[in-house]
């Protein structure tokens, strides 16, 4: 059983793994050190967790970071020139922006209090230092006139965008992982106490039960708990342990991809997501950290990406090479209109579950 099914089912069991990653030195070199070597290009690996160590080194000087794949570069927002300076002997290219995270963070704050409107999402872009909300077709008079108030308080923090499709979560009917009435897609296996489970998106694990591989088929797994608005995942535990197929990724093309570790994400990452409607995709993370309000409530923390998606998708594994990232929430667009998608961070929903990879 593959992480989406597919008429013989396999699933994903991901091997729990710690790579061993550059650490960043903050200190500034003294006048009579001989120079450090230039490091070597990050990769998106190595880029996400240096970021994560430069930007907690620098605290209120910090603004965000992203990934140039096409590059190898990490870029490192800072506030000050003092700053850059830490950061370019970090090993990261620094870039003097206005605003910082603590005022970006605060913008986001007046968005939750003020503008908590179906259909709407925000997240804060590195790339052009501000809070990007959107609001779907579904946003209109009142509703739209109180979100086009509210980012306009905001000042140059923030921007507002319109989008043609509609914000929704990707459940379906069809095949896949099958409930009464519901179709996901799977996202890893995991284990729980040393016994088999597998999480999903938790507005499916809400919906459906008892999970079978077919429609109408006979059950394979029991959902355990889901979690729906607020965050999106979900634990289901295996009552046919011989589906369980360890350590890759359906990629539909008659091979799979390994997987073999829990990710951390950055902006401008090149990724994939498996899902049982619209099989492999490709496409670039966009923004984390991000707040949806779906009709059933917001949910915050999500990752957000280039890629569409569309019904039947949800749960679905979003991975880059050998790490698995998230699991499918919800999406704007479809893939014949192009689209957006959002992810469920898989390291949230493993220690929330209390379940791991392996």
């Amino acid at each position: 059983m593959k992480c989406t099914y597919v008429p013989t089912p396999r699933t994903v069991l991901a091997a729990a793994g710690v790579v061993a990653l550059f650490t960043a030195a903050l200190t500034l070199q003294s006048a009579k050190a001989a120079p450090r070597p230039a490091p070597d290009p990050p990769s998106a690996t190595i880029a996400a967790h240096r970021a994560r160590e430069i930007n907690s080194a620098l605290s209120g000087e910090a603004a965000g970071s992203y990934y140039d794949p096409e590059n190898h570069k990490l870029i490192v927002n800072v506030t000050t020139e003092a700053a850059a300076g830490k950061a370019r002997l970090a090993g990261a290219e620094a870039r003097i922006v206005k605003h910082s995270l603590a005022s970006l963070d605060a913008a986001r704050a007046t968005l939750k209090e003020k503008a908590t409107i179906p259909g709407t999402s925000w997240a804060m872009d590195p790339k052009i230092n501000k809070v990007v909300v959107v609001a779907d077709r579904t946003v209109e008079g009142d509703r739209l006139q109180q979100l086009r108030t509210v980012v306009s308080s905001l000042g140059d923090r923030a921007v507002l965008k319109t989008s043609t499709d509609t914000l929704r979560p990707l459940i379906s009917g069809g095949d896949a992982i099958w409930g009464s009435g519901a179709r996901c897609s799977l996202g890893f296996n995991v284990t729980k106490g040393g016994q088999p489970y597998f999480l999903t998106a938790g507005h499916c694990a809400n919906a459906v039960r008892s999970w079978s591989a077919a429609q109408g088929g006979t059950e394979i797994a029991v959902t355990e708990s889901g979690s729906f608005p607020g965050d999106d995942f979900g634990i289901a535990k295996y009552t046919a342990a011989d589906m369980v197929h360890p350590g890759e990724v359906n990629l539909y093309n008659g091979s799979t991809q390994p997987i073999t570790k829990a990710g951390d994400p950055i902006v401008g990452q090149k990724v994939q997501r498996s899902g049982s409607t619209t099989q492999v995709r490709n496409g670039d993370i966009s923004a984390l950290n991000v707040t949806v309000n779906y009709q059933e409530g917001p949910v915050d923390g999500l990752i957000q990406t280039t890629i569409c998606a569309e019904p039947g998708d949800s749960g679905g594994s979003l991975f880059e090479g050998t790490a698995a990232l998230g699991l499918t929430s919800g999406g704007r667009g479809t893939c014949s209109s192009g689209g957006e998608t959002f992810y469920q961070p898989v390291g949230e929903a493993l220690e929330k579950t209390g379940s791991q990879l392996g």
